[in-house]
């Protein structure tokens, strides 16, 4: 039970921090008019869809990380972590060239309004490529959470938020309306690749790793 409560309880904490981030987000968003926030579900609703292979394969890495920690062979995680890149750059990034292509026809899936489908066009094209540093982010993360290493990818997680995302969106909305705040999910997210990249690189693959159970 206590390892499940180490294990478990950063993640709660991240995920209560990207819902209450959200909310904030929301009120910055509901700013700008009911367009804004018609092309913010829409678009969100898009992302969502479009994420699904990468939060997939981060959740299928974790799972073939754990099995090569638990048959002590920890030398397999390279390898682990190279193929699971490499397909969130496959099938994420074709995702996402699709997610470009047919802009206007996903986001007519959503809403009807000419200008609230050309709006969540724009937000798009600023956020979609970033998807892949998402990916990215979530399967060093998740490399390093098969080994019972949660609460630094979770501090991260929260960092990226807290620091980069919150302050950036209330920052460039100000300055480009609502595009600022997309441009800050960006940011946000190729910022966490980065870190959780670096300490996975530096740090992360020097500990010596132990088998949880």
């Amino acid at each position: 039970s206590k390892i499940i409560l180490r294990l478990g309880v950063p993640t709660g904490i991240q995920m209560i921090t990207t819902s209450m981030a959200g909310l904030v987000i929301v009120g910055l968003v509901n700013r700008f008019g009911a367009h804004a926030t018609a092309a913010y579900g829409a678009v969100n609703q898009v992302l969502n869809y479009i994420q699904f292979p990468a939060i997939s394969i981060s959740i299928a890495a974790s799972i073939f990380a754990a099995q090569a920690i638990g048959a002590g062979k920890s030398d397999l995680l390279a390898r682990v972590t190279r193929t699971a890149l490499g397909m969130n750059f496959l099938f994420t990034g074709a995702l996402i060239a699709l997610g470009y292509l047919f802009s206007k026809y996903l986001m007519a899936l959503f809403i009807t309004d000419p200008t609230v489908v050309v709006l969540g066009q724009q937000l798009l094209f600023i956020v979609l490529w970033a998807i892949l540093f998402f990916g990215a982010g979530a399967i060093f993360a998740s490399i390093m959470r098969a080994s019972g290493t949660v609460t630094v990818p979770m501090l991260i997680n929260i960092s990226a938020i807290l620091f980069i995302e919150m302050p950036c969106a209330y920052w460039f909305s100000s300055m480009w309306g609502l595009k600022g705040i997309w441009v800050a999910y960006a940011l946000a997210f190729v910022s966490l690749c980065i870190i959780q990249g670096l300490y996975y690189q530096f740090i992360w693959k020097k500990k010596k790793i132990k088998v949880l159970i």
